[in-house]
């Protein structure tokens, strides 16, 4: 599939939350004029022939009833399957190199309390992917703001961008939370957040926005904000994004956030419909 106006969102279609990811899903392609492609893989060279069949059976399973979910969800989506045979997890990362972003099932983690392997598929294409990477919930979010963490690094920017465009097309207001360690450091982070948010304001003059600073450690403070919101986004970290990492933060919220996360990769600016190279549009790298 070609980059730019018409790469999709890329949705990996699992066992467990078929249903509310292709929902979410739908609902985001549907925001930024895209269409949804779904993914289903599967690794059948380890399986006796009679399991291959079953496997591929249960695949279309999946897919008709994820295509129907996201039909029901937003009619108007164009939506295209596929079933591929390969790992999950390095499947996503390989074809998010053509994609508008890629969506995936937390797996039920944001209500797990015990602690979660790092290797947690939706983490791995969260820190992998060539794209932003949206991870939705098994629970629909309230119909809350857009929710942003920002700091002081130029990701946190492209951050902020991205989440302006996200409310705008979602038609909801924006919450800029910038979090601090201290009360002697709140005077300046208010005025850096709202220089932040002043240099972005005349592109979505429409997107009404609130800017909180508050004390705490960030992890904690934006999941519990993110309780209110409809959609989290947030850099992947706070500076070298385009490492093949997560931040601490990024990663607090992935576990625990119970609204669907955004995290931000692989772009050098906001959503727009040019494609790789072009201003806005995806990072060429060497």
């Amino acid at each position: 599939m070609a980059p730019g106006s018409e790469a999709p969102v890329l949705v990996g279609v699992g066992p467990d939350d078929a249903l509310p990811v292709a929902r979410t899903a739908a609902r985001v392609a549907a925001a930024h004029g895209r269409a949804l492609h779904l993914l289903h893989a599967f690794n059948w060279a380890a399986l006796e022939a009679p399991a291959v069949t079953a496997s591929r059976s249960h695949a279309e399973e999946l897919l008709a009833g994820a295509t129907g979910a996201a039909n029901q969800s937003e009619p108007g989506v164009p939506v295209s399957t596929e079933i591929i045979e390969g790992a999950a997890v390095a499947t996503l990362v390989r074809k998010s190199e053509a994609a508008f972003l890629v969506a995936v099932g937390d797996g039920g983690m944001a209500h797990c309390d015990r602690c979660i392997p790092a290797d947690t598929p939706a983490v791995q294409v969260a820190a992998r992917a060539e794209c932003p990477v949206l991870v939705a919930r098994q629970e629909p979010p309230p119909a809350g703001p857009v929710l942003v963490g920002v700091d002081g690094s130029a990701s946190a920017e492209i951050t902020l961008a991205w989440a302006y465009a996200c409310a705008g097309r979602h038609r909801s207001h924006l919450l800029a939370v910038w979090v601090v360690e201290s009360d002697a450091a709140v005077g300046e982070a208010t005025d850096r957040l709202a220089a932040l948010v002043a240099r972005h304001r005349g592109a979505y003059p429409d997107v009404a926005v609130e800017c909180r600073v508050l004390r705490g450690e960030p992890g904690e403070v934006l999941i519990e904000q993110s309780r209110a919101a409809q959609l989290v986004v947030v850099a992947a970290r706070g500076d070298e994004s385009w490492r093949g990492m997560l931040g601490a933060v990024s990663q607090s919220l992935l576990y625990h956030a119970p609204a669907p996360v955004l995290v931000v990769r692989g772009v050098t600016g906001p959503p727009t419909d040019d494609g790789p190279g072009h201003p806005g549009g995806r990072d060429q790298r060497p």
